[in-house]
């Protein structure tokens, strides 16, 4: 099967979020099993495309307004697990971020790049799989518009990992989109705007999101789409996560201080600890909690600074954050520095390396989550004999089961700040249990969210489309 991925991100090559940990991964899972699978993406002028050398497949032209060219290339000495294919427009999309204040033209301009190239392959893709609103425009596309007749009987599969970005943009611009019958222009509206994700959710043969849980809860929470995906219910699907084992494993993970396995985890995570600790002057022999992650209100990072507050005053705990995001929540998380010197430090950005050694050194992880589609920062903790305490949505609740309910981590019930100080609470006093917490994260690290399973679902999913 001839699979192509078509997304804005994919690590190691371009990274913002979980998005670009799932398409990093799937295809070359996709791949073990024995299909081909590529993936798409924008050429983004960063340390990954500086560092490597690529050639060209394809170069062509198309119109935005006016002409733009464009060039299709691959990497060289390609060690990634699958193809991987860069869509270089100089014009639109030659910087050094992933998204601005121009997405709509310059993720638009990579959709018709991307069709104007697949169109005339020789051997055409037996499944093409769109992630989130940046490539939502190309099941329509594929279906409607006259340019891409060859591809109209292709199957499209959209992912939605997170359905509260739909990339809206005027019917000002409907002009943009390659000529087709307008009278079907009704496929790429909702609420009088074109809606991206919308306009997938109507035009692909099939949609998913990334776990169970969070396709039932955009049933009912999906700013503004929830109407149209309980009509579409009957071709939507939700597939859980996994997370890449070989990148996530801490007996090989080139960016701790100790490696470790089971055998070795009562050490290995010790010397982690003890260097994060004299890094960002912790009391080591406390129980070390972290966050890591966006500071937006997703995550609910405005909680934080009151949630750790409040637990610090009782000098029973250490916590380390590492993350950036609302400027008000940063300032604030600083300032706890000064209020609760050695036993609470940050790290305001992000730091992959710096993240690692978090999950490795920490002893609980918090995810005080108001959205959480899937979540793999809570995957990642596990596999690193790290204990999850989170909010019961999304993925969280499809992952994560309470330690008092015959479970392995610690679930509290809404994003509040008495939820998520009781919460730490509770995981102080389980870690003060000796015994049972060892055994706990003997446990954790036993358990298996590799993708093996979600590639072989996605594959069961494309072989049901197939004529």
């Amino acid at each position: 099967m001839n699979i192509y991925h078509i997304s804005a991100e994919c690590y190691p090559i371009a990274k913002v979020g979980g998005l670009g940990d799932v398409v990093g991964a799937l295809p070359k899972y996709q791949n073990k099993i024995g299909e081909t699978s590529s993936v798409i993406m924008p050429f983004y002028n960063n340390k990954f495309t500086q560092s490597h050398t690529f050639k060209r497949v394809f170069s062509g032209r198309f119109n935005l307004g006016r002409p733009f060219g464009f060039d299709i290339l691959t990497l060289e000495d390609n060690t990634l697990g699958y193809d991987l294919y860069l869509v270089h427009i100089p014009e639109l999309l030659y910087t050094d971020y992933v998204y601005s204040s121009n997405d709509t033209n310059r993720f638009l301009g990579f959709q018709i790049a991307t069709l104007d190239w697949l169109v005339q392959l020789e051997k055409k893709p037996d499944i093409v799989h769109c992630h989130d609103h940046h490539t939502g425009l190309i099941p329509f596309m594929m279906s409607q518009s006259y340019a891409y007749h060859k591809l109209r009987t292709t199957p499209t599969v959209v992912t939605i990992h997170n359905g509260q970005y739909q990339g809206w943009f005027s019917h000002n611009k409907i002009h943009l989109i390659p000529p087709f019958d307008f009278s079907k222009a009704g496929l790429l509206d909702w609420k009088h705007l074109i809606n991206p994700l919308a306009s997938a959710i109507k035009c692909a043969w099939k949609v998913t999101t990334v776990s169970p849980n969070y396709m039932e809860e955009l049933k009912y929470a999906a700013n503004g789409l929830e109407d149209l995906l309980r009509y579409e219910s009957g071709k939507c699907v939700g597939i859980l996560n996994g997370i890449d084992d070989k990148v996530w494993d801490p007996a090989t993970d080139d960016n701790l201080i100790q490696n470790y396995s089971l055998k070795t985890v009562v050490s290995g995570k010790k010397a982690n600890k003890q260097w994060l600790c004299k890094e960002f002057n912790l009391n080591p022999e406390l129980p070390l909690f972290a966050f890591i992650g966006r500071l937006v209100g997703e995550k609910g990072a405005d909680l934080l600074p009151q949630i750790f507050h409040n637990s610090l005053v009782h000098k029973n705990l250490s916590i380390i954050m590492l993350g950036s995001g609302d400027s008000s929540v940063e300032h604030q998380l600083d300032q706890l520095k000064y209020q609760h010197p050695g036993h609470y430090n940050n790290y305001i950005g992000y730091n992959e390396r710096l993240a690692h050694i978090v999950y490795a050194a920490a002893d609980f992880l918090v995810m005080p989550s108001r959205v959480e589609p899937c979540g793999l920062n809570q995957m990642y903790a596990l596999r690193y004999g790290t204990v999850p305490i989170v909010n019961k949505v999304g993925g969280l609740k499809d992952t994560v089961q309470d330690f008092d309910d015959n479970g392995f981590g610690i679930l509290h019930d809404g994003a509040t700040v008495h939820e998520g100080s009781f919460a730490i609470h509770r995981a102080i006093n389980f870690y003060n249990d000796a015994d049972r917490f060892k055994k706990n994260r003997n446990l954790i690290m036993k358990i298996d969210h590799s993708w093996d399973s979600s590639a072989q679902a996605y594959i069961n999913l494309y072989n049901s489309l197939i004529l």
